[in-house]
């Protein structure tokens, strides 16, 4: 998108990757979203921990792909605001020459896109899409352009697809780019569960702000967009709890955000 035809950054709207950014620690964010974002600490004080789980999920479970399943090609999509540890940063640090092509269409995100692919390694490839996940089909003509899609390619809804109008959009959405990719690929997806009230009033308070709406869903259907793949254990889990570094959360209660890793056929 020419930068004459690109929005205009609303300042005066907040909005969900910006807030997010806010709850992990991060600096990419106007005063707008941190007052929505502490009013939603108030209302759930997990929110927090959620977010910086999230990114704790993203590194394990990329990690993962890379060092035990030989993933080399990485499309995120829906990636936020660059912060610490992003894909790319963890592919390459155990591959070199990964690619990954990350897909956002904020314009706050584009605007900060330089500084994320500023380290990539030489040997490996980071590009960035501007384009809208409610377009899939865009999505996969234009990372053929960089992912070779007859070999394995980790796709990725790393906490977005609450966005998605209902449930058979998500699983549109997510099988229209998996169709694309030979077998032996996976999905890593995780988002926010219906499970916490504290949660859903949060999303609710969220969507009166004026911001896109965002729909916590059942555990179950989150599980269900993995249908006819082949889960890694252990599965769809709370995200702090899909193979941790240190062990004994268990005893923790349970983040209403569940996320999982499955292979295709």
């Amino acid at each position: 998108m020419s930068e004459e035809h690109r929005p205009a950054i609303r300042t005066d709207i907040p909005h969900s990757a910006r807030i997010w950014n806010y709850w992990m620690g991060g600096t990419d964010y106007y005063e707008v979203d941190r007052i929505a974002g502490d009013a939603g600490i108030a209302v759930d004080p997990e929110i927090t921990t959620m977010a910086v789980q999230s990114r704790q999920f993203l590194i394990r479970t990329v990690r993962f792909l890379a060092a035990e399943k030989g993933i080399r090609q990485f499309l995120d999509i829906g990636t936020g605001l660059p912060t610490m540890q992003n894909t790319h940063e963890v592919a390459q640090r155990v591959a070199p020459e990964s690619k990954i092509v990350y897909v956002d269409n904020d314009p706050l995100v584009l605007a900060h896109a330089r500084a994320l692919l500023a380290d990539t390694t030489d040997a490996g490839v980071t590009v960035y899409l501007d384009s809208d996940y409610h377009r899939p089909e865009l999505i996969v003509s234009d990372a053929r352009h960089v992912l070779d899609f007859t070999e394995p390619v980790a796709v990725m809804f790393m906490g977005v697809l609450g966005h998605a109008e209902s449930f058979a959009e998500m699983r549109r959405i997510v099988h229209t780019v998996l169709e694309a990719t030979p077998s032996g690929s996976y999905l890593v997806l995780w988002d926010g569960t219906d499970d916490s009230a504290a949660y859903v009033t949060l999303c609710r308070n969220y969507t009166d702000t004026g911001g896109v709406p965002y729909t916590p869903r059942p555990h179950s259907e989150i599980r269900a967009v993995f249908d006819g793949l082949t889960l890694v254990e252990p599965g769809v889990v709370p995200i702090d709890r899909w193979r941790p570094d240190t062990p004994g959360g268990e005893s923790r209660p349970a983040i209403s955000a569940y996320g999982g890793v499955g292979r295709t056929p």
